[in-house]
C-alpha cells in the first residue's frame, strides 16, 4: 500500500478557517468548531486508506467526500491526498466550480 501525505492548499485552509471562526462566533462557543475539527480528521484518515472511495466530482481529477453540510474536494497523486477545497454545501455550486477551475 502507498503511503500517502495529506496537503491543504491555502484556499482550503483558508475556507476552513474561515468556516471554524464563523460557527465558532454564531454559536457563542467552539463546541460545533471542534466536532467539525475532528469529523474533517476522521473523514480524512477514510480518504487516506481508500482514495477513491469518494465521488468523481464535475471538475477533472478532483473527488469530493461528503461530511454531512460540508465537503472536502481533494485530488489524488502517487505520494498525496492534495485537498484542494473545504466547502459548505449549503452554498452556490457554480462556485466551486469556479474555485477548483484556479486551483489546477
Amino acid at each position: 500500500m502507498v503511503k500517502r501525505t495529506v496537503v491543504w492548499t491555502e484556499t482550503a485552509v483558508s475556507q476552513r478557517r474561515s468556516i471554524l471562526k464563523y460557527w465558532t462566533k454564531r454559536n457563542g462557543s467552539t463546541t460545533y468548531a471542534e466536532s467539525l475539527v475532528k469529523n474533517t480528521k476522521d473523514r480524512i484518515k477514510v480518504i487516506l486508506t481508500n482514495p477513491e472511495s469518494s465521488r468523481q466530482s464535475e471538475y477533472p481529477e478532483t473527488r469530493v467526500a461528503a461530511m454531512g453540510h460540508f465537503s472536502i474536494f481533494y485530488k489524488i497523486t502517487s505520494t498525496q491526498i492534495i485537498i484542494t477545497a473545504f466547502w459548505d454545501n449549503r452554498q452556490d455550486p457554480e462556485k466551486i466550480l469556479e474555485l477548483l477551475k484556479k486551483e489546477k
